[in-house]
């Protein structure tokens, strides 16, 4: 693709108001997001990059970020920089097709909309299953474990002292269909 390829793509294909900056590269105003589409190393190189989160706020699921750009993200990734964890997508110009434009424009997308919620997702369900092998490896039983958490939120261990019954319960509640689900799995 050239760079009049990609500039038309951006505005006509996505209806997307399309800002030129210095050295022929773009901001791209969609509904909820910017993207910044950069034309490097004499505009051979194309970069897109949209914003997912503070690094301070990713900062807890590193492992789970790396995970998922070797097993998830397909044509994007996830890189940190200028104290921002960034989607980005990287292509040499002479060899990018359109198809390919568009399905890293769209995985771009969807980790904007996704945010941290994968990762915080992955990290629960990795330390679901570390309580249910330790709880194996010390005879307990389904109905034990999920006593000993309930007794966790109780004592402020786990959870918001400040939520309210009902809030504790539907948390709890989460917790047991998840324990259930996953306790014949894990060995």
């Amino acid at each position: 693709m050239t760079p009049a390829e990609i500039h038309h793509y951006l505005t006509e294909r996505l209806g997307a108001v399309v800002q030129t900056l210095d050295s022929g590269s773009y901001q791209v105003d969609l509904d909820q997001v910017r993207l910044l589409v950069l034309l490097l190393e004499e505009q051979s190189w194309l970069t897109v990059l949209v914003p997912i989160a503070p690094a301070a706020n990713a900062q807890e699921f590193w492992v789970e970020l790396l995970e998922a750009n070797f097993e998830q993200t397909q044509l994007v990734r996830y890189a940190l920089h200028q104290d921002v964890l960034w989607g980005v997508f990287q292509h040499r110009l002479a060899s990018l097709t359109p198809e390919d434009f568009a399905i890293a424009l769209q995985q771009l997308l969807q980790l904007h909309a996704q945010g941290l919620d994968g990762c915080f997702n992955q990290l629960v369900e990795k330390r679901i299953r570390q309580i249910i092998q330790v709880s194996k490896q010390q005879g307990l039983s389904l109905e034990s474990t999920m006593q000993t958490l309930e007794r966790f939120y109780q004592e402020g261990l786990m959870g918001d002292l400040s939520a309210s019954a009902d809030e504790r319960n539907v948390v709890l509640a989460a917790w047991r269909r998840r324990l259930e689900e996953l306790w014949q799995e894990e060995t």
